[in-house]
């Protein structure tokens, strides 16, 4: 008893001398109910509807002052107006917003003389929470311009709503692709640079890399390089398998791919990044291992990959729009699934590209022999 007791004494002492253990054990799960709990099931908000009114009278123009008003109390969708339909619907298929209110030239005339006036909702229905959401919005939208008072004798005409999807239907399993992409480079990215990193350094094989002539620069560029490698091929055995089995339409198109695999190399290389900088004062071979779930919670669920943003509530809105997992995800959403190009894509791009500088920049700096 004696003996085991000793064991059991020198185990709480080095768990002791691991504060960042404790606290990540005592904190991820308390991190993973909050997170989880706002990243599922809220109501979603703040959608942005273009509005193309091509009649200009006054049942239109009380058509819009409704949608306005729907947005500042309910705030379900906000409204942009757009001079013509060809805009909007370029904004739309670009992702810029969630759909168009479109107002056709003889919505006054035919409410006016009862001949079954219609206005359309041209929604963006690759993400089926956000389709649903404005169709029941604008549903109650059509349905309260339909009991208002006009002012005049005349009975009001009753006002449809015609719902227009511009593209296919969208399972829920194509929905989590491009978020299941991004899972998979992160898992690469923390086994292949994340742990293996920290190994590495627990046996003194980066000290022996730095008595040879390699310069220090040099050290680093090698582990980021491979861990992107490692990490690219994940995600694109992942994309190419993943879209065969979400039955993506076209998932060998040459050219598809080839914005694929530069979306995957730059997300890549972001991650990669990302994880030296957490990683690089790190001596503890725990540590990672304890950390990196709690990373997946705080990357992966607030950057749209399971539920939209929108549902969030704002601090976590905060949180994904510095989430690199956010613009990863949209970029792949935008290829996949409304199959665009590098236009539609050039903002997430961006800042993938800005974030891996930066935080490779701080993680060279951060970054110091242990002998």
């Amino acid at each position: 008893m004696q003996r085991t007791l000793a064991i059991v004494e020198r185990e709480l002492r080095r768990f002791r001398r691991s504060p960042t253990l404790i606290a990540v054990t005592m904190i991820f799960p308390v991190v993973q109910l909050v997170v989880l709990g706002y990243a599922f099931g809220g109501n979603v908000k703040h959608l942005t509807v273009g509005v193309v009114d091509q009649d200009h009278a006054l049942p239109a123009v009380q058509v819009r002052e409704l949608a306005g008003a729907i947005a500042a109390n309910a705030r379900t969708f906000d409204t942009v107006e757009y001079a013509d339909a060809g805009s909007a619907l370029a904004d739309l298929r670009a992702g810029r917003i969630n759909g168009v209110l479109t107002i056709p030239p003889d919505f006054s005339r035919r409410r006016l003389e009862k001949n079954g006036p219609r206005i359309a909702l041209i929604e963006d229905n690759t993400d089926n929470f956000v389709a649903s959401a404005l169709v029941g919005s604008l549903t109650g939208l059509v349905d309260a311009y339909n009991t208002q008072s006009v002012g005049t004798a005349r009975i009001p005409a009753q006002v449809s709503l015609d719902v227009v999807e511009v593209y296919p239907y969208v399972p829920y399993i194509q929905y989590l692709l491009p978020g299941t992409i991004t899972l998979s480079i992160y898992m690469m990215v923390m086994i292949g640079g994340g742990i293996i990193f920290i190994d590495d350094k627990a046996r003194g094989l980066h000290e022996g890399y730095l008595v040879t002539p390699i310069t220090k620069f040099e050290l680093i560029s090698g582990f980021n390089v491979s861990g992107t490698i490692k990490a690219v091929l994940a995600g694109a055995v992942l994309a190419v398998i993943g879209s065969f089995i979400a039955g993506i339409p076209h998932p060998l198109e040459a050219l598809r791919l080839a914005r694929l695999l530069a979306v995957i190399v730059i997300t890549a290389l972001a991650l990669v990044s990302m994880m030296f900088l957490f990683m690089v004062r790190v001596t503890d071979p725990l540590v990672p291992r304890a950390t990196f779930g709690v990373l997946n919670t705080l990357l992966f669920f607030p950057s749209g990959a399971v539920y939209p943003q929108q549902a969030f509530p704002t601090w976590m809105r905060y949180l994904a729009t510095v989430d690199p997992f956010t613009y990863a995800v949209h970029a792949l959403k935008s290829l996949l699934l409304r199959d665009t190009g590098f236009a539609a894509i050039g903002g997430d791009l961006a800042y993938l590209v800005l974030f891996s500088v930066v935080t490779m920049t701080i993680a060279t700096i951060m970054f110091r022999r242990t002998l």
